[in-house]
């Protein structure tokens, strides 16, 4: 960690690994939250055992307060309000922050969103990015207002999308671009010298929240390329699948070659993962 510590009294909201990435990039350049809010414990698994998320993990480890309020109301705001804090960062929190609360601290509530806005606001930047065959996408961080992803645009950083590249590969890379930008702006943000841009509203778009079903792929009626861009903008959740005899079938590793989508390895539900080959042999004599 830089020995060196910034001293900006800053809340953090967040919750999954995303967020926790970020608070570790912010940790090394010596920016130490006073607070951090993260979502309650939930329960995850098979088992569906109570687990604390990434963030609290994070604040636990590293020894920083933690609340994880289950509604932001008037008791929390309060409590927020008496710190005196100067900023919120808030990246991947997963609730709905009140206007009154964004707008609480004197610099007021900064996002990290993976994608240049006003593009692909909303919850999925990164797998529409690659679902739609972009060839860049970027990391954009906004003043925040109420109505979601539409704040001023205080910095943001553009990022080339990889040909082979998958949804997991590319939202890592863009989180350590995010932090970097973040820890880069900081200074400059908190001392008033940067101009915010307004958004284009006219020309924002939005990324859904991904369902399971949208893994379902039609092998024969879908093109190559959109089956190749579903199993990389997919490959961590839901991942991409089809049926056979009623059974799902994963398709676990597959590449674009000669303009064919080329399916390398499956792994049909209830069994373990085996080539194409081999599966289309046993599927046969079924």
């Amino acid at each position: 960690m830089n020995n060196k510590e910034n001293k900006l009294n800053f809340v953090f909201f967040g919750t999954p690994d995303v967020a926790s990435e970020t608070l570790e990039i912010l940790m090394q350049n010596g920016y130490v939250p006073s607070l951090i809010i993260t979502s309650p414990d939930a329960q995850k698994g098979r088992g569906l055992r109570m687990q604390a998320s990434p963030v609290s993990i994070f604040a636990e480890k590293n020894d920083i307060a933690c609340i994880k309020p289950e509604k932001l109301d008037e008791d929390f705001s309060k409590k927020l309000e008496a710190m005196g804090c100067k900023l919120f960062i808030v990246v991947a929190y997963g609730k709905i922050i009140p206007e009154k609360i964004l707008n609480m601290p004197k610099l007021g509530s900064i996002n990290i969103h993976y994608s240049l806005l006003p593009k692909y606001r909303g919850a999925s930047p990164v797998e529409s990015a690659i679902l739609n065959g972009d060839s860049h996408t970027g990391v954009s961080i906004q003043k925040m207002e109420f109505k979601m992803d539409s704040g001023p645009i205080i910095a943001h950083s553009v990022v080339p999308v990889l040909g082979n590249e998958k949804a997991p590969e590319l939202r890592k890379r863009l989180i350590k671009i995010g932090g970097e930008l973040l820890v880069k702006i900081l200074p400059e943000f908190t001392a008033g010298r940067i101009k915010e841009m307004p958004q284009v509203e006219n020309e924002a778009t939005y990324s859904k929240k991904i369902k399971k079903g949208d893994g379902l792929v039609n092998l024969d009626v879908e093109s190559p390329r959109v089956l190749y861009n579903k199993w990389r903008a997919y490959a961590q959740w839901p991942r991409t699948f089809f049926f056979r005899n009623s059974k799902r079938i994963i398709i676990t590793d597959a590449a674009l070659e000669n303009g064919q989508f080329v399916i390398k390895k499956v792994l049909p539900e209830g069994k373990k993962e085996i080539s194409w080959e081999d599966f289309n042999l046993r599927y046969s004599v079924d």
